[in-house]
């Protein structure tokens, strides 16, 4: 959030009080996170805006059941969430597709390579990595693939998982611990010049 911007609880509160143009300012703020969210859960960059409007038409209709205890961004988060979930259920199963570009602030998940690699070898390596990181990605349990998304692409903190995913803090960070490792292991043959996941 910008230094001097209003905290979401504030920006709530306007909302509240019947300054509707508050909600402007809601939405500004997180839709091109929960469209990188959503999209990554969905996979077609389409159904995803439809169901973050969908996502802000609920918050809207239902503002007077947001309890002001919990974070305003989880409680938006959750409604996306089941949103997307209720998408899935109503297809047929489809592969989750994680290389379809980054979210509004460039976020993505991938390894970095050294800045002493140059050249066309350097890039076709750094595209293989990205490639083979989309993939093994895409073969983690949902479960784990899901809190590595929402980790590393739409960048949230291991406390705001925990509160949207109502896991303890503790079992969060184990789970990316282990989605990690097994990441580790499958691109182990990158990660010899490459440094790891954090």
């Amino acid at each position: 959030m910008p230094a001097g911007a209003e905290d979401d609880a504030v920006v709530v509160a306007r909302l509240l009080a019947g300054d509707e143009t508050a909600f402007a300012v809601l939405v500004a703020r997180y839709e091109g996170k929960l469209r990188a969210y959503v999209a990554r859960i969905l996979g077609v960059e389409e159904e995803a805006r439809d169901v973050v409007q969908e996502t802000f038409i609920r918050a809207w209709s239902n503002l007077s059941q947001y309890d002001p205890t919990f974070r305003f961004s989880t409680w938006l988060f959750r409604i996306a969430h089941n949103l997307a979930v209720d998408t899935l259920r109503r297809r047929r199963p489809t592969v989750v597709s994680l290389s379809q570009g980054e979210d509004e602030e460039g976020q993505e998940v991938t390894l970095e390579v050294p800045d002493g690699a140059r050249g066309p070898l350097a890039h076709l390596a750094n595209r293989e990595l990205a490639e083979a990181l989309a993939r093994e990605i895409r073969r983690l349990a949902p479960g784990y693939r899901e809190l590595v998304i929402l980790r590393h692409f739409v960048g949230l903190a291991y406390t705001d998982i925990a509160e949207l995913k109502g896991l303890p803090l503790g079992t969060v960070k184990n789970k990316l611990f282990r989605a990690h490792s097994v990441l580790r292991e499958a691109l182990r043959s990158y990660l010899g010049q490459v440094g790891g996941l954090e």
